[in-house]
């Protein structure tokens, strides 16, 4: 279900940042900028002519080795999860990320400078509310192959928790959890990238790590320490000497965190799941996670939300009191049973109104329109839309009992599905344009189910009574 929020976040004014590529070790400098409302995170290639840009977008993954890459008409973005998990962590929606490379600058392998950088431009508020994603039910992916699973199950805000087993003595099984992503500066940001000693020697033969030295990533040591492979590591880290710690880390690096692994991963969960595109509130279980896992969960439920959104269906929590029953609503509009066709109230806003029928076998209408096979009639339907945005019109005056609604016009309309006995209808208007002199355009979807069944767009004024006579 998707609900507007709180407003949205930009930063004030750009920062930068320079470094260097984990795997192209090419220098870099990143800069951060502020977006407008609905940008979300857009990643800019000054380096590249025309300057082209590329969402970060599940979409747009092509790989997942050794970080989440992205792609766009043939241009490439590397290893992009942990700035968009400094811009989740400091709740940001909407950013440009120039870069004059194809990497971000890896820093010291976690996001903790690219945090700072953000404090340091500052947060601003927008004007538009910022759309989140609730989680009402649970939603799991299991990836057979590796073993991985992740889930996410209904929660009062954006939760994480990680569980990893490396199958090795040196690491073993570790847990993380960050409960409120307010922790997420000193709690997750800190923790730095990492790899096993037999995953070092591969990327070192293969060139893949250019930019990397014992500063910006932690290194296991999952098996002996040939001679041969200190004098590699020596090279490559332009070091005199290598050794292992007795916590199994190579040379003197010192963890920030007894579970640092288990932190970053859930840091990189936070980064590839950014690609989703919209704030999520439930709390997300991940097994195993990895970058391939994370990103083909993130299309999952990316897709689910495009459908949703597609739907628009609303929910309603029918174990909350509604807002007004029959009786309120008779003090509101001029119907009166059988023509009252709205039961309760459940929201209202100055935009918006979310209304019930409960449709039952005693309707009038039955006896004549199809007995045989009850159907409720599309005018009707209609009708009880109308219903709902005269409450939604009526409640911008303070004495709505000296007023009548009437139609303007009626466009669009289309029906779906027959709505029969025992079904239970939920409407949904939304105004296209603010109201004015007591004008109301409005959106209006009616839903059995979560089903839509009939829609249309509607014009209708209200009317002081003695204007009527």
């Amino acid at each position: 279900m998707i609900q507007k929020t709180d407003l949205q976040q930009t930063i004030k004014k750009a920062i930068i940042l320079e470094g260097v590529g984990l795997h192209t070790g090419k220098n870099v400098t990143l800069r951060f900028e502020p977006a407008p409302e609905n940008t979300g995170y857009v990643f800019v290639r000054d380096d590249l002519e025309g300057t082209p840009e590329i969402s970060a977008d599940v979409q747009y993954v092509v790989n997942t080795d050794r970080g989440t890459n992205l792609e766009k008409d043939g241009v490439k973005i590397q290893t992009s999860e942990h700035v968009l998990a400094a811009l989740v962590g400091l709740q940001i929606d909407n950013c440009f990320i120039h870069l004059d490379a194809s990497e971000p600058p890896i820093m010291d392998g976690s996001s903790k400078y690219f945090i700072e950088a953000i404090e340091k431009a500052g947060v601003e508020k927008q004007e538009k509310p910022r759309e989140e994603y609730v989680v009402d039910e649970v939603i799991c992916f299991k990836d057979e192959e590796s073993g991985s699973e992740i889930t996410i199950i209904p929660s009062e805000s954006y939760q994480i928790t990680t569980m990893v087993d490396f199958g090795t003595k040196i690491l073993g099984t570790q847990n993380a959890t960050l409960d409120n992503l307010s922790d997420f500066k000193g709690e997750i940001a800190p923790a730095r990238t990492f790899s096993f000693l037999h995953e070092l020697e591969m990327l070192l033969d293969h060139g893949l790590i250019k930019g990397g030295d014992l500063n910006n990533a932690i290194v296991y040591v999952d098996k002996p320490l040939s001679e041969e492979t200190t004098e590699k590591l020596k090279k490559a880290f332009n070091k005199d000497h290598i050794s292992i710690k007795p916590n199994g880390v190579l040379d003197n690096l010192t963890l920030h965190f007894s579970n640092e692994a288990a932190r970053h991963k859930l840091l990189d969960v936070i980064g590839d799941l950014a690609l989703i595109g919209t704030r999520i509130r439930g709390h997300v279980i991940a097994k195993k996670p990895g970058h391939r896992v994370n990103t083909m969960f993130a299309d999952k439920v990316a897709k689910l939300i495009k459908h949703d959104k597609r739907l628009n269906v609303p929910k309603i929590d029918f174990t909350q009191p509604p807002l007004m029953d029959t009786v309120a609503i008779m003090k509101m509009l001029p119907h009166r049973p059988p023509f009252l066709l709205v039961d309760k109230i459940y929201e209202l806003s100055d935009t918006h109104v979310l209304a019930l029928k409960n449709v039952t076998m005693n309707e009038p209408f039955f006896q004549g329109h199809f007995p045989g096979a009850p159907v409720m009639p599309g005018v009707l339907q209609i009708e009880a839309m109308a219903q709902a945005g005269g409450i939604l019109v009526l409640n911008t005056v303070p004495d709505p009992e000296n007023y009548l609604t009437f139609f303007m016009k009626i466009d669009n309309v289309k029906f779906k599905r027959p709505v029969h006995p025992g079904d239970t209808m939920i409407f949904k208007l939304d105004l296209i344009t603010p109201i004015r002199r007591g004008i109301c355009h409005m959106r209006a979807t009616a839903y059995v189910n979560g089903v839509l069944t009939s829609e249309g767009d509607m014009m209708a004024q209200i009317i002081k009574r003695k204007d009527t006579k």
